[in-house]
């Protein structure tokens, strides 16, 4: 644990009602294979404010608020659920020669990071090195609740199906997921392989270090780079306060200087992160949560020491903070 850090201020950010997402990209790909499977139009575009007119003929933008919608329609009808597996193979297919560029999983993970607005902006990405493996983090960005196991589904099957085909090899990837054993796991097992763990302490995925640095094949150069990628798209509200929260944690950050940074009273940064479906505290226990798992793997580091960076009055408070996030005391690590 570092204890040098230079103060972080808020930047520019999006909300649920922020239009940005091309409609043209996976949106219209869910559409498309939902209508092909006998869902009615009416039905799934229902309360979306999406006319699949505007989406055939033009580059709309959505937000993160009717895509939340749109796959709430979709996969409440019958084997809706197996659609965010099929648009997941081809989720990263746009920016494909731009990624193909990665030389190894460590590379590609750069990518992810630094154009996560472009290629996740609805699940943010924190890395964490765990003794011998990485733990990737997820976060939702824009309060999707009962949805966000469809974006897990979906995001980390597009990550294993790119790092593939890739590689020209299987990484290794355990899954994390935080909800219960879905009724159709078959379809996880088939998406995803066998190395998965429901009721999990968090949503994450995870690869042995040693698997990071495997040189990849070589790819042509001459491969057309159509959908560039661009490091300047705002992170997403709750990624904002999550990344505020984190860099600023040795200042012990309260409600009021968290909402003195971003610009407004503290009752309209609760009523945002309201909006956003979450709370200060969510947050801050979550940015906690992630670190209390980052180091307390680490065996060198003592639970009173990790008690003390996280603001905790002592070890027994750490342990009891720590079951309630995770289900476990810090013990089962």
């Amino acid at each position: 644990m570092d204890n040098r850090y230079r103060r972080y201020l808020p930047q520019l950010y999006r909300e649920r009602d922020s239009a940005f997402i091309p409609a043209q990209s996976w949106p219209k790909t869910l559409i498309d294979l939902a209508l092909a499977r006998g869902q009615q139009e009416h039905k799934l575009l229902r309360n979306t404010g999406i006319f699949y007119e505007d989406i055939a003929q033009g580059n709309i933008l959505l937000t993160p608020q009717q895509i939340f919608r749109l796959l709430d329609n979709a996969t409440r009808q019958p084997q809706g659920y197996e659609l965010v597996f099929l648009v997941a193979r081809d989720l990263l297919t746009p920016y494909q020669a731009h990624l193909s560029q990665a030389n190894n999983l460590a590379e590609l993970l750069d990518y992810f990071v630094t154009y996560a607005g472009t290629l996740s902006p609805l699940l943010s990405l924190h890395l964490h090195y765990e003794q011998d493996r990485l733990v990737i983090y997820w976060q939702d960005n824009f309060g999707a609740d009962e949805l966000t196991p469809f974006l897990l589904a979906m995001m980390a099957s597009s990550m294993r199906n790119f790092t593939r085909w890739r590689s020209a090899s299987s990484p290794t990837w355990t899954f994390y997921f935080k909800h219960a054993k879905p009724e159709y796991i078959e379809q996880y097992q088939v998406h995803l392989g066998e190395q998965l763990v429901f009721n999990a302490r968090a949503d994450a995925i995870a690869i042995a270090r040693h698997e990071l640095h495997s040189n990849w094949p070589k790819i042509p150069t001459s491969m057309n780079i159509i959908n560039p990628l661009t490091a300047e798209n705002p992170r997403g509200f709750l990624h904002e306060v999550y990344y505020y929260l984190h860099s600023n944690l040795q200042d012990q950050p309260n409600l009021e200087q968290c909402a003195q940074d971003f610009g407004m009273s503290s009752a309209t940064l609760k009523r945002k992160l309201q909006k956003h479906h979450s709370s200060f505290q969510q947050q801050y226990d979550l940015v906690r949560k992630h670190l209390a798992l980052h180091w307390l793997s680490e065996t060198r580091i003592t639970q009173e020491e990790v008690a003390r960076q996280l603001h905790f009055y002592d070890a027994a408070n750490l342990r009891r903070a720590f079951k309630r996030w995770t289900g476990q005391g810090p013990g089962k690590l």
